[in-house]
């Protein structure tokens, strides 16, 4: 068996993964990356990137059947309606995948990161045993990150199957489901709902608990919720689903409603987005001595460091934060500076949530019981200052005011300190940069306040948002 020996070792090459390898060449470290699929991981390959570009392309093709009414949209008519082809969408996509994960590829190639195709399995807390197509490697390091990311929950009573299906097996569909049945009205189950929707598909949502996207509050998912309504997706809340019988056309899915009657739903496809967990078993993890929760989290301290010496585990493995790309990525780099030497910690101001729902939703730094809840403890009012899309130029031109949405914030009265940020609209997502940016710096109300925002763009939303907080917003009365 072939040993190789490293400086760094990382398991899997998703965000978190292949940052960090990157980011431990970079700094000079010899550094091994293992990953059993494509470099790039579960964001890249088959979760965040694919999915918002079958998001887009359902976007566009429902906004061209605005088209081919008798009287047009824009002054612009088409003679006859757009078609889909379900399969040449999917190609489309894995283009842009295929075009990643040759760019990850070569950015760990340009790192001097050694890549090992195949799966890892450890033997004890600094070896593993790696098999592909060729045999084994067996590699020894210095220093182990696991990255291993996480998987879709699979229901006991509803197994995966060719009808009952991953979020992963969603962005893969040749053929147009008539009806999708989607159990659970999270993030993931929204955005895949609504773009099935979008496409032309019949959706139904079965969630558990009171409504939809339950952590966010009914202010902030209220135009999502009439969203849906206005597009006829249904939306079964206080629901449980209870198993499911394969039919001649395709599955029936049986569940309780709201008031505990049994109901039944014949469906093309079920697709099952009740969470992800930890992708921490059948790697041997169990034989490295770290120490996990009873969800199968690795758990870390600040550093992300396990319990064993130089073992660090990072991104949806972790017990270290929300199951996020961008979170991976943020400690992957972090972790690679820490064993180079480097004072390091994960202790974010913010961690942006966004939902690429229609409308889209973004929510910065405290929630607004959050929010109020600090402010009481700190002897001070809670400033609260909302800007309504329909009153942004910028959004009119781009039909983003439909939607209902608007941007809040979130601001203590005694030295107007910005707390959180919430939005709700189309194409909102690009402006969680900024309010990331002013949640991190500290930033007061005055400072945005006294930041000249350009005109026409959607950015004049939050600027005005902070003018309503202070109580002179100008675009609105």
């Amino acid at each position: 068996m072939e040993t190789k020996r490293c400086k760094v070792l990382v398991i899997g090459a998703g965000p978190g993964g292949y940052v960090a390898a990157i980011r431990s060449g970079q700094l000079g470290m010899e550094t091994i990356v293992v990953e059993g699929e494509k470099a790039g991981g579960t964001c890249l390959i088959r979760g965040c990137i694919p999915s918002k570009a079958i998001i887009h392309a359902a976007h566009k093709f429902h906004d061209l059947a605005k088209h081919t009414n008798k009287e047009g949209h824009m002054g612009i008519s088409l003679p006859t309606p757009a078609e889909l082809n379900l399969a040449n969408l999917i190609s489309w996509k894995e283009e842009i995948v295929n075009k990643l994960n040759k760019g990850v590829e070569g950015l760990l190639k340009a790192a001097k990161v050694k890549l090992v195709s195949g799966w890892a399995k450890f033997i004890d807390a600094k070896t593993c045993i790696v098999t592909n197509s060729d045999g084994e490697i067996r590699i020894e390091a210095e220093h182990v990150i696991l990255a291993n990311g996480s998987i879709p929950i699979e229901l006991p009573f509803m197994p995966f199957d060719e009808n009952v299906i991953s979020s992963r097996s969603a962005l893969e569909l040749n053929d147009l489901p008539k009806h999708l049945v989607v159990v659970g009205g999270g993030y993931i189950g929204l955005e895949l709902g609504i773009a099935y929707r979008l496409l032309g598909s019949e959706v139904t949502i079965i969630e558990a608990m009171d409504s939809v996207l339950p952590i966010f509050d009914k202010e902030l998912r209220r135009p999502v919720e009439l969203y849906l309504k206005k597009n006829k997706v249904s939306v079964h809340t206080k629901s449980l689903a209870k198993g499911v019988e394969n039919t001649k056309t395709g599955v029936k899915i049986h569940y309780t409603d709201s008031k505990g009657a049994e109901k039944s739903l014949d469906a093309d496809k079920v697709l099952v987005t009740v969470g992800r967990r930890p992708r921490s078993k059948d790697a041997g993890i169990e034989k490295m001595g770290v120490k996990m929760n009873e969800q199968g989290f690795v758990i870390v301290d600040n550093k992300c460091a396990t319990n064993m010496r130089n073992v660090w585990a990072i991104g949806d493995v972790a017990n270290s934060g929300e199951m996020l790309a961008h979170v991976a990525s943020t400690q992957g780099e972090m972790v690679a500076e820490i064993i180079a030497g480097e004072v390091r910690e994960y202790d974010p101001v913010s961690v942006p949530a966004i939902v690429f729902t229609e409308p889209e939703i973004v929510s910065v730094g405290m929630s607004p019981d959050e929010a109020n809840k600090y402010c009481s403890e700190l002897k001070t009012k809670l400033l609260t200052g909302k800007f309504p899309l329909a009153a942004n130029g910028r959004a009119l031109t781009m039909e983003a005011e439909k939607s209902g949405g608007f941007v809040r914030v979130l601001a203590r009265e005694d030295n107007h300190q910005i707390l959180g940020i919430q939005a709700v609209g189309s194409s909102i997502s690009e402006l969680s940069g900024e309010f990331s940016l002013a949640l991190e710096m500290g930033a007061l109300l005055e400072d945005v306040a006294g930041t000249i925002h350009a005109h026409p763009t959607m950015t004049e939303s939050f600027h005005e948002a902070i003018l309503a907080t202070l109580g002179h917003a100008i675009h609105i009365s």
